[in-house]
């Protein structure tokens, strides 16, 4: 039967002093308005101490703490993040003590690769795609394939190899490269390859046993690396599904060999947040232990600058 036109009666809605609420928004975690020539740690601690805000600082104290008692911070980054023009920011967060070790998808090595050897990456798909030009550049192509070639007859890993041929020739821009600083400084990099996604498996040079083998050695790598983070903090930047299905694989295999990972920070940062880093970073690693996950949502090229900015000055 249909119901009838009738106001609910309000007359003895029961209410409560604004004073006994616990409210989520409080005048003291506010902004503050901040004035000309304050410094940096100034204008950051006037951040609100709300959602983003609040998770910001976070971060910064998790890498801060994880430094100070000298446990790891591994990062691992999309290409995404090379081609915003971060990677001298994660070079001096190297130097400063912060990286433990990088990871990066095969795009990665790649634009890390052409900035090393002519100081620009990132070609225009819609421009060469049609007249059969992308992805043919020469050097990248030849060069990276012999690399990894002759890094699995040598039994090494993809992203050891790569940095230690960058890091042995002078190029004018080796030094904004991730992977020759990194092999200058003892800092691994494991690369992890999902085969047929990199320009460089188009060209006539690419080995499929050399690719799978140099990436698997590195995966191995990067569980040693994974398996060392009780304390630590591992962030994963711009990848929205390699690296945390590698992340996770790895701390599978570490809590199979005994490794608690206790007290661990997982940390995404990205534009969205997609299902596989909020699952595999975030959530799954951490839960029913004492470690924490934490998400921002930004641009690399913005927070990851401003996290460096906000961290204390390093070794």
């Amino acid at each position: 039967m249909p119901f009838p036109y009738e106001e609910f009666d309000l007359s003895g809605v029961r209410t409560y002093p604004l004073d006994s609420r616990r409210s989520k928004a409080r005048a003291e975690d506010f902004a503050r308005p901040v004035g000309e020539g304050v410094s940096f740690s100034d204008w950051f601690a006037s951040l609100p101490d709300i959602l983003a805000g609040r998770d910001l600082r976070r971060v910064v104290s998790a890498l801060a703490a994880a430094r100070a008692r000298q446990a790891g911070i591994v990062w691992g980054i999309g290409a995404h993040v090379i081609k915003t023009g971060v990677s001298p920011v994660l070079i001096d967060l190297m130097r400063r003590g912060y990286v433990s070790a990088v990871a990066m998808n095969g795009a990665g090595i790649i634009h890390d690769f052409e900035i090393a050897l002519s100081g620009a990456t990132s070609e225009d798909v819609d421009e060469t795609l049609g007249p059969g030009r992308f992805g043919m550049a020469e050097e990248t192509g030849r060069l990276l394939n012999d690399i990894i070639c002759e890094a699995s007859r040598d039994r090494r890993g993809l992203g050891q190899a790569v940095g230690a041929y960058l890091a042995g020739r002078q190029t004018p821009f080796v030094d904004r490269s991730l992977t020759a600083v990194a092999s200058q400084l003892g800092i691994p990099v494991t690369v992890h390859v999902a085969v047929g996604t990199d320009i460089i498996h188009m060209h006539p040079a690419a080995s499929g046993a050399a690719i799978g083998d140099t990436s698997l050695r590195d995966f191995r790598y990067f569980t040693s690396a994974v398996a060392r983070l009780e304390d630590g903090v591992y962030l994963n930047c711009g990848s929205a599904v390699v690296l945390p299905e590698v992340f996770l694989k790895a701390v599978a295999i570490a809590r199979n060999q005994g490794v608690a990972l206790e007290r661990l920070t997982t940390v995404n940062i990205d534009f969205l947040r997609m299902y596989r880093p909020q699952t595999n970073v975030v959530a799954r690693p951490v839960a029913g232990t004492q470690g924490t996950g934490i998400s921002l949502v930004g641009h690399h090229e913005v927070l990851i600058p401003l996290i460096a900015a906000a961290l204390p000055a390093g070794a």
